[in-house]
């Protein structure tokens, strides 16, 4: 899908030419789509293409003729039937007053343009246009690293009452999506900072400020990853101990149980010995069974309190 938009005092529209000082916005494109684009601005079609493949890697390539950046941005994807988050790149490509951005699918850090909620735009200033793009990345970073934080703490409030198996699988997906994005800051970061430098790609001093806060923003977002996946195992370690000190309180609970349960029947087992009734205690006392029962249950409640003691009840 192309779209082509222009803004005009302030206010962003969309138009149906391409002329100088337009947006160019290409949202998964077909071959003929992209083939038209690279026609028209002498592009090569395999640049044009690039933000389409989930494996390419971030990267700055300038040439004579125009500029190619790729770098990764944060969405929404389902697996295993839950909502997750992972990155696609984003292709940004400047060739002459015209900027072309190329991704997969669309996404919220390009909707906040044409939704006009971002002061100060203009796709006639394409390189401040480019490092708008990069300071809504971060903030979308940083957004979605802070839903999974929640997340965490909603999944912490569980541990020692109703623990299950979502919540361990929960943590995982939480721990696998600052995979992705740590991933994917720290390649975002190379290209940031090659930014700074690139001589090549015109700068102006009133922009200088926001690509410089647009480095902290996103060096921010690499610390919030890392201290977020330090608490998830964190996390994950307090459930597997959990889960360990529950086994090994109901195996005290069955093991003093036994304790208990063995004492009337090794008295019994002994009394059902096939021997002279002479030799065995209390077999002619009147109310001799009743006196052994009696003895048993003085000896069942001496080994529990013992166990309690030793809090193994």
């Amino acid at each position: 899908m192309i779209k082509r938009y222009m803004t005009e005092r302030n206010i962003i529209h969309e138009v149906e030419e391409f002329q100088p000082g337009v947006w160019v916005a290409l949202t998964a494109p077909t071959a003929e789509e992209s083939g038209l684009v690279a026609e028209t601005y002498g592009i090569d079609p395999a640049d044009v293409r690039a933000a389409l493949d989930d494996e390419e890697s971030s990267r700055v390539d300038v040439s004579n003729d125009y500029s190619l950046i790729l770098f990764d941005i944060p969405t929404i994807e389902y697996r295993h039937k839950r909502e997750a988050y992972t990155t696609i790149p984003l292709g940004l490509i400047l060739v002459d007053d015209t900027l072309i951005t190329v991704c997969g699918e669309e996404t919220p850090v390009l909707e906040a343009f044409t939704k006009n909620l971002v002061k100060e735009f203009s796709t006639k200033k394409q390189v401040r246009f480019i490092y708008q793009i990069f300071w809504r990345t971060c903030l979308l970073y940083q957004s979605y690293l802070r839903i999974v934080d929640r997340r965490r703490k909603e999944i912490e409030e569980h541990i020692g009452s109703d623990t299950e198996e979502a919540d361990l699988i929960d943590l995982h997906e939480l721990e696998s999506n600052l995979v992705y994005f740590d991933t994917s800051l720290r390649a975002n970061k190379v290209v940031f900072e090659r930014m700074v430098r690139y001589s090549r790609i015109k700068k102006y001093p009133e922009d200088q400020e926001l690509l410089e806060d647009v480095v902290v923003e996103n060096q921010q977002a690499i610390e919030m990853t890392r201290i977020y996946r330090d608490i998830i195992k964190g996390t994950r370690e307090l459930f597997s101990s959990v889960s360990d000190n529950r086994l090994n309180t109901a195996m005290k609970y069955l093991a003093s149980i036994t304790i208990v349960m063995a004492i009337p029947t090794i008295i019994s087992g002994i009394y059902g010995m096939n021997v002279e009734e002479k030799w065995m205690p209390l077999s002619d006392t009147p109310f001799g069974f009743g006196i052994i029962c009696l003895i048993i249950l003085l000896i069942c409640i001496a080994a529990i309190r013992i166990l309690r003691r030793r809090k193994m009840l």
